[in-house]
């Protein structure tokens, strides 16, 4: 049987006792049912993992006794970029996690010009602790062991001007370019992706002066939520660790 794996955000010091929070002992003891004695693995997201077992479970608190030390490195040799405009309700939430699980490096939303949600102050920090925690979540459920980078929303114009990456995409179903004649094999890509009711022709117009390639990924129009996925899957299928 697989054993629960944990995300600690406190850094984990080597074997020896452990303390977690509330939101884990929540978790251990109502959602996995788990008690004293039970094991599991827990990673902190600075690479590696660690086996540990629970010595004591408060209602606020969890004790672990930490074990042994695992180099594992369940990360994709080329480092993508997801850049992805704000999509409302739970279809963003999707994205982030099948992202995750497809071994995303970095994650940057975005406000563009049609994005309809609008999000500042408080409520833009409790989204992104939001967020943060999907990513999280689905590190815990895939095994990976270091969480992508999850960066503050940009606008389309501060994104594309310190962007690094020697590939780039801007998705675009109206372009006749697909992926398979691209090459060589790049060391690092950032995907481009619009919100609801795709980028528009401006913002087109400013990543491909931005050297980013216009990416059809098929005859048919993808929603948000699925052509971020769709394109992950095939850069890893190509470049990556996947197949």
């Amino acid at each position: 049987m697989r054993l629960p794996r944990l995300y600690s955000a406190e850094p984990i010091k080597g074997t020896g006792t452990h303390l977690l929070g509330a939101n884990s002992a929540h978790y251990l003891a109502k959602v996995l049912r788990m008690g004293v004695g039970r094991p599991l693995i827990i990673f902190d997201g600075s690479g590696g993992e660690y086996s540990a077992e629970i010595t004591a479970l408060e209602k606020k608190s969890v004790t672990l006794s930490v074990n042994e030390f695992f180099p594992e490195t369940r990360e994709s040799n080329l480092p993508i970029e997801l850049v992805i405009g704000i999509s409302r309700g739970e279809r963003f939430d999707w994205v982030l996690q099948k992202a995750t699980e497809l071994g995303v490096t970095k994650i940057t939303p975005l406000f563009s010009e049609r994005v309809e949600v609008k999000l500042s102050g408080e409520r833009l920090e409790k989204k992104l602790d939001h967020w943060q925690q999907i990513t999280i979540s689905a590190c815990e459920q895939c095994q990976r062991t270091i969480p992508p980078l999850f960066n503050t929303p940009q606008t389309l114009h501060q994104w594309l001007s310190e962007n690094q990456a020697q590939l780039r995409f801007v998705l675009h179903h109206r372009t006749d370019q697909p992926l398979k004649e691209i090459a060589p094999p790049p060391q690092s890509v950032s995907i481009l992706v619009g919100p609801e009711g795709g980028l528009s022709e401006t913002e087109i117009e400013q990543a491909v002066a931005a050297q980013h390639k216009p990416l059809r990924l098929g005859p048919r129009v993808m929603r948000t939520e699925t052509a971020p996925v769709a394109a992950l899957s095939l850069l890893q299928f190509l470049w990556g660790d996947l197949g």
